[in-house]
């Protein structure tokens, strides 16, 4: 942990390290991999840790081949600590039953976990859904790009401000330059370690070979139907799902596609964009399909995506933390009283004239102007 700790970075810290409970007894932190759950623990030990005595341990260290959670946390305990945090708890059998445990009988004791956003807690076998407090991490906004790479600090914006064009970069004369750069790779804060390429392939292998398999307990022939399924969303998003399609494009029963896709929004690799139907978020009919966001595609398309469709994805990827974001019955995206259309620097008005609140989202261009805003200024919401 000292060795770890003496290496992390301190100058730039995520946008929900300020939003998190520090002080619950229980919290769980999930998120696709790479987008930064290890660093944000390490950096708020090395930011708080006279306050008390930390722990941080990885769930898959070789020390539990021999040794239980529970036994660590008891001597823990015994030595006065404080603050236990477990990264990757999914990679250690029954660690939602040992957590349980662990927050039951030592109840001065705080726990912080991470794990794979494939988890759903509220299927554990031990409920810790009515003990821990859950976040989800995304990753790296435009603006938290700015900031890790180049010193450029700006607040996060709302919408309101956002359509009111009320975001100012002070030292970005010009955004467009740094924004292409963020939309080829500025999603993953790993991207500045170098091997961007090598490192997605990484984690995409990982993510679908071993975190969703390993959860849903599947066999390696149905991990294979994934990545063929991811392939072919990749080569069509955005896009309408035609379920009786899709199953015979990947061989798979036509009912086990909708629980796929869901496995895949989950684990950060796909974006399920649904009408307005459900009631509650995340509940209507899917519409569209989305890689999850633009350095994915990025990647995925051999460093060539569709410039359409990587406007869409983005706006999508960066709306969706702070909001409710729907499909359009007559444009692209819904959020709020706003309908939003999305294009380049001379998308027209015609498309959403008539419709109440509708805003033009133009790429190209620096500086918006009544309904029209810059697409790259949406990435200023978180």
């Amino acid at each position: 942990m000292e060795e770890m700790l003496k290496q992390v970075p301190t100058t730039f810290c995520r946008y929900m390290s300020e939003e998190i409970d520090w002080d619950s007894r229980m919290i769980g932190i999930t998120g696709p991999r790479g987008v930064g759950k290890s660093t944000m623990l390490l950096q708020r030990i090395v930011r708080h840790r006279g306050e008390g005595l930390f722990l941080y341990v990885s769930a898959d260290h070789i020390y539990f081949s021999r040794h239980t959670l529970v036994e660590l946390a008891d001597d823990f305990v015994k030595e006065g600590g404080t603050d236990l945090y477990v990264d990757e708890a999914h990679k250690y059998k029954d660690w939602s039953k040992e957590l349980k445990q662990i927050y039951d009988v030592h109840p001065a004791l705080r726990i912080v976990f991470t794990g794979s956003s494939v988890l759903d807690i509220r299927k554990g076998e031990a409920d810790l859904s009515r003990r821990a407090l859950m976040y989800h991490l995304q990753g790296l906004s435009f603006r938290e790009f700015l900031a890790m790479n180049y010193r450029i600090e700006v607040p996060a914006h709302t919408v309101e401000d956002i359509l009111s064009h009320r975001i100012s970069v002070p030292g970005l004369t010009h955004p467009l330059p740094l924004f292409r750069e963020y939309l080829s790779k500025g999603y993953y804060p790993f991207a500045a370690e170098g091997g961007f390429d090598i490192r997605m392939g990484q984690v995409i292998a990982q993510t679908i070979e071993s975190d969703i398999p390993q959860y849903a307990d599947m066999k390696a022939s149905t991990a294979r139907k994934l990545k063929q399924m991811l392939s072919v969303i990749a080569r069509l998003a955005p896009y309408k799902p035609n379920m009786d399609n899709l199953s015979k494009e990947i061989g798979v029963s036509r009912n086990s596609i909708p629980e796929y896709l869901t496995y895949l929004e989950r684990a950060g690799m796909i974006g399920l964009l649904r009408d307005d139907t459900g009631g509650m978020r995340g509940l209507g009919k899917v519409e569209k399909v989305y890689v999850d966001n633009p350095s994915l595609m990025s990647v995925l398309a051999g460093g060539r995506p569709d410039t359409g469709n990587l406007r869409e994805t983005f706006f999508y990827n960066q709306m969706r933390v702070k909001n409710e974001v729907t499909a359009s019955r007559d444009s692209d995206f819904v959020i709020g009283l706003h309908t939003f259309e999305i294009g380049g620097a001379k998308k027209g008005k015609k498309q959403i004239e008539n419709i109440p609140g509708g805003i033009i989202v133009r790429d190209d261009i620096e500086y918006g102007h009544g309904i029209i805003v810059p697409l790259w200024q949406f990435g200023f919401n978180y």
